[in-house]
């Protein structure tokens, strides 16, 4: 006989859990679509796909929220590349959209969605800055600018205007109240 609690325990994948993730992950995606900026050489500001992505993290903790964060990034190299090197796929793709699990790190915590979203955030720009200095920086010169302040600068613009755009949403009563039920809803155990 299988014993299933002893195969779920490993990195905590349940069907249920692994429903929320994958709700999560295609409801980013279909939001990411939706555009209010797209920058020339890849990022965009969007209708809070970073935010959905987060949610796994702040559900489950940071390892379901980094393996969801990575799923995410491949579907979206999958559907809407842009490639310039190998190794940029590995900083854009897997990496970039891993840091969204940080999120997790505070998925205990009061006010966890907040410090949550935030570290994510930064983790997603660390690596969208490290991305622009490496396989992006010469486009620096027709700005008349090194490549770590353009970057710096570039990848900030789409990263921190829809960040700052999610921090004021999520401050709305009702939207707060909704985060808390679908937390409740995904941890909760059934009885």
């Amino acid at each position: 006989m299988i014993n299933h609690a002893s195969t779920d325990s490993k990195i905590g994948f349940t069907a249920k859990k692994l429903a929320f993730c994958g709700a999560s992950i295609g409801l980013a995606f279909v939001l990411s679509n939706i555009k209010f900026l797209k920058l020339p050489m890849g990022g965009s500001i969007t209708m809070f796909s970073m935010l959905v992505a987060c949610l796994p993290g702040f559900w489950f903790g940071p390892v379901l929220g980094i393996i969801s964060g990575v799923a995410y990034g491949l579907l979206n190299l999958i559907v809407d590349p842009y490639i310039l090197f190998p190794a940029q796929v590995i900083v854009d793709y897997i990496l970039a959209f891993a840091a969204l699990g940080l999120s997790g790190f505070f998925s205990k915590s009061k006010y966890g969605l907040y410090k949550g979203y935030g570290l994510a955030i930064i983790g997603r720009y660390i690596f969208a800055v490290l991305s622009g200095c490496l396989f992006f920086g010469e486009y620096a010169a027709d700005y008349n600018m090194t490549p770590l302040p353009y970057s710096l600068a570039y990848n900030g613009i789409y990263v921190f205007a829809e960040a700052l755009v999610t921090y004021v949403v999520l401050l709305l009563p009702p939207i707060r109240t909704l985060m808390d039920y679908l937390k409740h809803m995904a941890t909760s155990q059934n009885k």
